[in-house]
């Protein structure tokens, strides 16, 4: 009895196995030797479902050490097409006695000086600005302050020209001088011979320049080139000061016009200006102006020279000796005879200039 409990136990268990619900036919893919034929073996593996150990393969993890990083461009400034330079000097000169045997006056002098530059310059295109200024002074024992020096120029050029390798230009000029305070005869200083814009030039015109590469010189001719000559102060108008037309006065010296404050010229305007390093540390300058004019008197011709030599000492120490020649038809010198003055007409007019001082360019 017991023997048979045990047959109808495994005849349940194959029958189990071999019910195709609760089984699953595995496909070996092991070749093994025993098998002859490359005869596949199968597997008979009992199972309650198909899915139940079945599970999805896991996905591989992808890493990656770069990194996408994005670099900001960097935005190149162009370079400006203007240039500067900043010139300022104050030269000073003094002398003192004591106790001095042979005699003789103290006196100290200065001299404040300033020049500036602004200059555009791209391919076809060269605009200068120029601004320079002058103002000395001087006092000696028992002499009151005196002017020795008082300028003040401004130049504009602007050119243009066809081929960026060329050094001829196409130029109109723009030239402005005047003063910054009063100048007298010495020792009278009730009557001023020269006030602000008393006298002041212009000059304005068109014409070609031509310069070097090195910009130690500049050429420019302009064959029609204004020329005003302003004095705003009436009383000098009046007396026809500076070539303007005078006033004109009755027998009993009543004024009938007054004077004119300007006159106008047009004319022809060459100027030249060279710069060049003659020996170590010496510095040689030159400015010339020449004009004449058309219609009143043509080939009389006003001259402006400016010659100068800078000795180099080092980067702020220099010293500068200089002579300014200048001559106008138009400026009549006077003079007094007898207590009369006498007028002597047109003259060659020279200053010149020594001095040692500090320089600071910026």
């Amino acid at each position: 009895m017991k023997i048979q409990n045990h047959y109808l136990l495994i005849i349940g268990f194959l029958f189990l196995t071999n019910t195709p619900v609760f089984s699953q036919v595995v496909t070996d893919s092991i070749k093994t030797d025993s098998i002859k034929n490359d005869t596949i073996k199968k597997i008979i593996i009992p199972v309650m479902n198909d899915n139940f150990y079945r599970k999805p393969k896991p996905e591989k993890l992808r890493y990656s050490f770069a990194r996408f990083v994005t670099i900001p461009a960097i935005e190149k400034t162009p370079p400006s097409c203007w240039g500067k330079k900043n010139v300022l000097g104050f030269d000073i000169s003094e002398i003192a006695f004591v106790n001095w045997s042979a005699g003789g006056t103290n006196s100290v002098s200065g001299l404040l000086k300033g020049d500036f530059n602004r200059t555009y310059e791209k391919k076809l295109v060269k605009w200068v600005n120029e601004l320079s200024i002058r103002y000395g002074m001087n006092k000696q024992d028992g002499i009151e302050i005196r002017k020795t020096d008082d300028a003040f120029r401004f130049n504009s050029t602007f050119g243009y020209r066809k081929n960026p390798e060329s050094n001829w230009f196409h130029s109109a000029k723009l030239n402005f001088n005047t003063q910054f305070t009063n100048g007298y005869k010495y020792p009278d200083k009730e009557n001023p011979i020269s006030r602000l814009f008393a006298p002041a030039y212009m000059f304005l015109g068109t014409g070609a320049e031509n310069s070097s590469k090195d910009k130690s010189r500049v050429m420019y001719f302009s064959p029609f080139t204004y020329k005003a000559t302003f004095v705003w102060d009436q009383t000098l108008a009046n007396k026809g000061a500076f070539g303007v037309e005078k006033a004109t006065y009755d027998e009993d010296g009543n004024l009938l016009t007054k004077g004119r404050r300007a006159k106008n010229e047009l004319g022809i305007l060459f100027t030249n200006n060279i710069k060049k390093e003659i020996a170590k540390n010496v510095v040689f300058v030159n400015t010339l102006s020449l004009y004449s004019d058309y219609l009143n008197n043509f080939g009389n011709i006003d001259v402006d020279c400016d010659l100068a030599l800078n000795l180099v000492v080092n980067q702020y120490v220099k010293a500068n000796i200089g002579a300014r020649i200048l001559y106008d038809d138009d400026i009549k010198n006077k003079t007094e005879v007898d207590g009369v003055t006498v007028n002597e007409g047109p003259k060659v007019q020279i200053k010149q200039v020594l001095g040692v001082g500090l320089t600071y360019a910026f």
